[in-house]
């Protein structure tokens, strides 16, 4: 059950990022999340739209999980751990942050699994 709602609460996140580096990565909204000038915003928004769609499809990926049931555990750790890599990737290069919100609720999701909660 525990597992169940960091699978899901992480799903929301990256449908949020979609979101963000989709349709609001120009806005106020995306300018603020992402410290960015509107012309930075400009110049770099097919680029944000293209990780918002990966985003997407994590956030799919994990709610195929959440509705498999049980049968959709080794689907649910597949893309946790891409989350996982990505978080600690854009930590290195982009900015240490992503790790607090994109690895780690992750990992405690995939901790949960393992553990079986």
């Amino acid at each position: 059950m525990i597992a169940n709602i960091l699978i899901g609460l992480v799903a929301l996140l990256h449908a949020y990022f979609l979101v963000l580096e989709m349709f609001l990565w120009t806005k106020p909204t995306g300018l603020r999340v992402f410290g960015q000038t509107p012309e930075e915003a400009r110049i770099t928004q097919v680029l944000a739209a293209n990780q918002g769609l990966y985003n997407g499809f994590l956030s799919a990926g994990l709610i195929w999980s959440l509705v498999l049931g049980a049968a959709g555990r080794d689907i649910a750790v597949f893309f946790l751990v891409c989350v996982v890599i990505a978080g600690i990737y854009g930590a290195a290069t982009a900015s240490k942050r992503i790790l607090f919100f994109q690895a780690l609720p992750a990992a405690l999701a995939l901790g949960a699994i393992f553990l079986g909660l």
